[in-house]
């Protein structure tokens, strides 16, 4: 890997990271057009330890909070009915179904996964399922301000059942195209949470997974066409970009509708499937030989 596709794919990274577009997707798609090696699962994972920095530090107060409180609450009894010591455990039990399916489907991941068909398949599914979800939260939100319906939940309202139900829809973001940010938000709005609960609460899940995921591939970097000044590079570029991005992301949730995001994810899905049927691309293309 050059030092320019390195740029490029950083660039990438913090562009799509929290956007409901998925980042795995579009890395994999940058390389296959570029005609470049796909990078791999590994510098994917790695590269996602830069994004994950920049929500660490933009929610570094709410961060510290729950941290704090959830390790006081441990032997704290009266701490234990806390939000921010609930939230803790949310956070804990959000993460397991991503942790044993990453696991057990780990050959799939950096394999069969890969398939272009498969990631046009999910930028149009998953589309669709955040455009319903949006539509449904926008109607809520318009029905209330004429009383016509039940207001929205904030993560105050937040239960364990909800918290495996988040945690279940980031586990499909294993698959690349089906995006973190989109099955999760996804998955709050259908349950009835407002925009800004469930991009929250999305963003704070996926700091162990992402962490874990990350760390656990360090050893992987070297072993196929990148190397770790590269790696490290477009690592930094992905957190420059990516705190942006958050910062603009939240608040253009807070009065904008998610429908861009679901005609762009639904068009490059057939652009993708057209250019796989006519051969202009394979569906593994740029795939690594490693």
């Amino acid at each position: 890997m050059s030092w320019f596709e390195s740029l490029i794919l950083g660039l990438v990274q913090g562009l799509t990271e929290f956007l409901p577009i998925s980042s795995s997707a579009h890395l994999r798609l940058t390389a296959a057009f570029a005609g470049w090696e796909d990078p791999g699962a590994a510098f994917t994972a790695i590269t996602q330890i830069g994004t994950e920095a920049a929500v660490l530090i933009y929610f570094r107060k709410d961060i510290a909070k729950i941290v704090s409180t959830w390790f006081r609450s441990l032997y704290t009894k009266s701490l234990r009915a806390e939000q921010d010591a609930k939230m803790g455990w949310l956070v804990i039990v959000g993460s397991v179904p991503i942790g044993v399916l990453g696991l057990l489907f780990k050959d799939q991941i950096e394999g069969p996964f890969r398939d272009l068909r498969l990631t046009a398949t999910t930028l149009i599914v998953m589309g669709v399922v955040l455009g319903v979800a949006d539509r449904l939260a926008a109607r809520d939100e318009e029905g209330g301000r004429h009383r016509a319906v039940r207001e929205r939940k904030t993560l105050r309202e937040l239960g364990v059942r909800d918290g495996l139900i988040f945690g279940v829809c980031q586990a499909m973001a294993l698959v690349p195209g089906v995006s973190r940010s989109g099955a999760t938000i996804s998955g709050g709005l259908l349950m009835g949470f407002t925009r800004e609960a469930a991009a929250r609460y999305s963003f704070l899940l996926a700091i162990p997974a992402v962490l874990a995921s990350g760390g656990l591939e360090l050893k992987h970097i070297g072993e196929g066409p990148v190397s770790w000044g590269q790696t490290i590079f477009a690592t930094v570029i992905a957190f420059a970009v990516g705190y942006a991005v958050i910062a603009w992301f939240m608040k253009f949730i807070t009065t904008k509708s998610f429908m861009p995001f679901v005609i762009y994810r639904i068009l490059l899905g057939i652009l993708l499937f057209a250019l796989v049927s006519m051969g202009v691309l394979s569906p593994h293309a740029a795939e690594s030989a490693g």
